[in-house]
C-alpha cells in the first residue's frame, strides 16, 4: 500500500531524514519509535505533505501512485490522514459541522456530490456509538476547551468518519492519562481493517500495549536502524536507546 524508497528530507536547509525505506501493506500496523529529534514527526509530516518540509530525494508511493509532488489536501483526498500532536481549536465551528465539511470536500475532490443529510447523520451516529462519544460532545466547538483526552478522541472520530487508507498517528499518546490512552487505542483497533494501514509514531512502549503493531522500526538520526516485532518495543523500554546507538555505530 505504502512504499517509501530512499527518502531524504530537510527543514530550513537542514537534512533530517537521511534515506528512509519502508514498505507497509494493507491491514498492517507499523510503529515508529526513536528518541526526541530522531526524525519521527518529520517522517509523518513528509508523508502527509506538509509544505515546510522539503523532500530532497526518494519516492513516496501510495497504491502504486507517486504522491510526493502532491499537495497535502490532495494526499488527504487519496486517503492519507495525519493526527496531530497538538490539534488546533476552531471556535464557533462544531465537531459535527467540521466533519460534514471535511467529508463533502473529500467527496467533491473525487467527483461525487455532497453526502445526503440523512446518510451523514446515520454515519455520525454509527461512528460516535462505535467510539462511545457523547452526543453533546459533537455539538461543541472544535477542540475549544477540550481536555487532552477529548482532543484525541475527536481526532479518532475524524479518522472514523473519513475512513482513510493510511492513518498516521503522530505521538497521539503525548500527555494522555491511561484512560484517554485506552480510548484512543480502542478507537484505532475498532477501525483497523484489511483495507487500511496505520503508522503509530510514539516515544513510549505503553501505547503499544493497547495498539499491537505488526512491526516496530527504530529511527535514529534520520535513518531506520532496526526493525522487528512488538518484542523490540519491550526491549527499548527496558534498555533505552543507547544500546541501539552503540549497535548502529558498530
Amino acid at each position: 500500500m505504502l512504499k517509501i524508497k530512499n527518502l531524504h528530507a530537510s527543514v530550513d536547509g537542514k537534512e533530517i531524514l537521511k534515506g528512509i525505506n519502508l514498505d507497509i501493506k494493507a491491514g498492517e500496523i507499523h510503529a515508529i519509535m526513536g528518541p526526541n529529534g530522531s526524525g519521527k514527526s518529520t517522517l509523518a509530516s513528509v508523508i502527509s505533505g506538509k509544505e515546510e518540509y522539503e523532500m530532497t530525494e526518494g519516492e513516496i508511493i501510495l497504491h502504486d501512485e507517486e504522491i510526493s509532488e502532491m499537495e497535502a489536501d490532495e494526499r488527504a483526498h487519496k486517503g492519507v490522514f495525519l493526527s496531530f500532536q497538538y490539534p488546533v481549536e476552531i471556535p464557533g465551528v462544531s465537531v459535527t459541522n467540521f466533519m460534514k465539511t471535511a467529508i463533502n470536500e473529500s467527496r467533491k475532490a473525487r467527483g461525487l456530490e455532497d453526502m445526503p443529510a440523512k446518510d451523514m447523520l446515520k454515519l455520525i451516529r454509527e461512528k460516535s456509538e462505535l467510539l462511545e462519544i457523547d452526543r453533546k460532545f459533537l455539538s461543541r466547538s472544535l477542540n475549544e476547551g477540550f481536555s487532552g483526552g477529548e482532543k484525541k478522541r475527536n481526532e479518532i472520530f475524524q479518522m472514523a468518519m473519513l475512513e482513510p487508507k493510511l492513518a498516521i498517528l503522530d505521538e497521539t499518546d503525548s500527555g494522555l492519562d491511561i484512560d484517554a490512552l485506552k480510548i484512543v487505542a480502542n478507537g484505532v483497533n475498532k477501525l483497523r481493517s484489511k483495507d487500511n494501514a496505520v503508522i503509530v509514531i510514539t516515544h513510549y512502549q505503553r501505547l503499544l500495549d493497547y495498539i499491537v503493531p505488526d512491526y516496530v522500526h527504530v529511527l535514529l538520526n534520520g535513518k531506520i536502524v532496526k526493525s522487528g516485532t512488538k518484542e523490540l518495543a519491550y526491549e527499548l523500554e527496558e534498555k533505552g536507546y543507547d544500546w541501539i546507538k552503540k549497535e548502529a555505530v558498530h
